[in-house]
């Protein structure tokens, strides 16, 4: 407890509102700080965060590159065997950030992944803007999965692909339909004279389910045989994760010759940052040539290449496999506890909570790193409350950042918890599940659960010596 009041302290003193009292402030001030009465009427303004000496379910580092210290090794090999490496990048790929080194990265990812080509970009998101802003042409389409990433709808947004329509995430009826539809409402993409452009993501981010690739591919093989519908594949999240030694699901489904392009990102599960789109020759071209994001910005330095490269070697060597088996491992031993605890049922016909991803573990080919565990509106908040007070690091999610209805605390597994860990936050969530039942079973709805009136009177006590805070 006395690691989680501090910040949530600090969360909840930027929740009070500054307009009223920017009356004399400069008006640049006083429009900026008005904005930010927005987000503070809904207790939804965000502040900075840091973890101290709770269980990690939040963060990215899914092999536990970073936290084993197998990466930190690896690097300083790196660095020692190019002493006279420089710091800095010196400038943009265009002009003086272009080298010898870059490109035998490059050469390397490529190899590895399968593709003809590869261009390191400084992060995911500066990769899928500079695709989507440069890649689709005039009459051209964008087809998406309507959860795609926030990058991808920025890079629609300056894209001169006027025609970008949704399907439902993850059906593969809504996907065949849609491509039907914007190609018989465009007659030069139904002449195959221009192309649609299909967005998707091999596991999603907010969900953690898995993207039906395969089926995918073979409905656009069937609609467009002249080739004029082509896959961007965003694998941030598979990266390291799915496949032999964690190639990715296109490499692990022998799709590499059926995706145009492919995103793989390097601040996940390889534990630095920056990330790099794979194609063929042409499109890298094209990304040279017209890719705004990756020309007016300078190159990556050579510390950040080595450190892809050292994660990737790490990857190539095998000596991740150990971590990447044990965070299935991890994830099958979670999914057992908490289907398996006497209150799981019961939770879910109630509605207290659910988790859509333990309804067909069993079945699936691998588990996935990211387990959404849903509840009503703004109970979010009282299972984080209730986790965070037994030193379970993990928070909650809200739209608009995922669908309307689907509030969620969003767990994170990694290579680096232990079975302790794991077993204890299932049973921890049912534990605060079981709580909510008898809450919801006694008919006071607006009784707080134990772990939110321990925070919000700690809180009061710290702000204004026991004046009652609620959210």
């Amino acid at each position: 407890m006395a690691a989680t009041i501090p910040h949530l302290v600090e969360w909840v003193q930027a929740q009070e509102l500054q307009g009223p009292r920017m009356k004399d402030a400069p008006i640049f001030q006083r429009n900026l700080e008005e904005t930010l009465d927005m987000r503070r009427t809904e207790h939804n303004l965000i502040t900075l965060r840091k973890r101290q000496n709770q269980v990690d379910f939040s963060s990215n580092d899914f092999i536990s590159l970073a936290a084993s210290g197998m990466l930190r090794t690896a690097f300083f090999e790196e660095l020692a065997r190019h002493p006279g490496f420089k710091l800095g990048s010196t400038g943009s790929r265009l002009l003086d950030g272009n080298n010898d080194y870059i490109e035998l990265v490059e050469r390397e990812i490529a190899a590895f992944h399968g593709a003809e080509s590869a261009l390191v970009v400084n992060s995911g998101f500066e990769g899928n803007c500079a695709i989507f802003s440069t890649i689709p042409r005039p009459g051209d389409a964008v087809v998406y999965d309507e959860l795609v990433h926030a990058s991808v709808h920025e890079g629609m947004s300056r894209s001169m692909a006027l025609n970008r329509t949704s399907f439902r995430h993850n059906d593969v009826d809504s996907f065949r339909d849609t491509l039907e539809a914007v190609r018989d409402s465009q007659p030069m993409i139904e002449r195959g004279q221009r192309c649609i452009i299909i967005a998707v993501e091999t596991i999603y981010s907010m969900d953690g389910d898995i993207c039906p690739l395969a089926e995918m591919v073979d409905i656009v093989k069937e609609l467009f045989p002249k080739g004029n519908a082509q896959f961007v594949v965003d694998e941030a999240h598979s990266t390291g994760i799915v496949g032999d030694k964690g190639i990715g699901l296109v490499g692990m489904l022998g799709l590499q010759n059926d995706i145009a392009i492919r995103l793989h990102t390097f601040s996940k599960a390889l534990a630095s940052s920056g990330g790099v789109i794979l194609s063929g020759k042409t499109v890298r071209t094209m990304m040279v040539n017209h890719a705004r994001p990756l020309f007016f910005t300078a190159s990556p330095s050579f510390p950040t290449l080595a450190a892809i490269r050292s994660g990737y070697d790490l990857l190539k060597s095998g000596k991740t496999a150990p971590a990447q088996q044990r965070l299935q491992d991890l994830l099958k031993l979670f999914f057992r506890t908490i289907t398996g605890h006497p209150v799981w049922e019961a939770a879910n016909e109630a509605g207290v909570l659910r988790v859509p991803l333990a309804d067909d573990w069993e079945t699936r080919p691998f588990q996935t790193q990211i387990v959404p565990v849903l509840t009503e509106a703004r109970h979010n908040y009282f299972l984080s409350l209730h986790l965070q007070l037994l030193d379970y690091f993990a928070f909650p999610i809200d739209p608009p950042v995922v669908p309307k209805g689907t509030s969620r605390v969003r767990l994170v597994f990694k290579a680096t918890n232990t079975e302790e860990d794991v077993t204890g936050v299932a049973e921890a969530i049912c534990d605060w599940a079981r709580e909510m039942l008898e809450i919801k079973k006694s008919g006071n709805a607006g009784q707080l659960p134990k772990a939110a009136r321990t925070v919000f009177a700690s809180i009061s006590d710290t702000l204004n010596g026991g004046k009652s805070f609620q959210m």
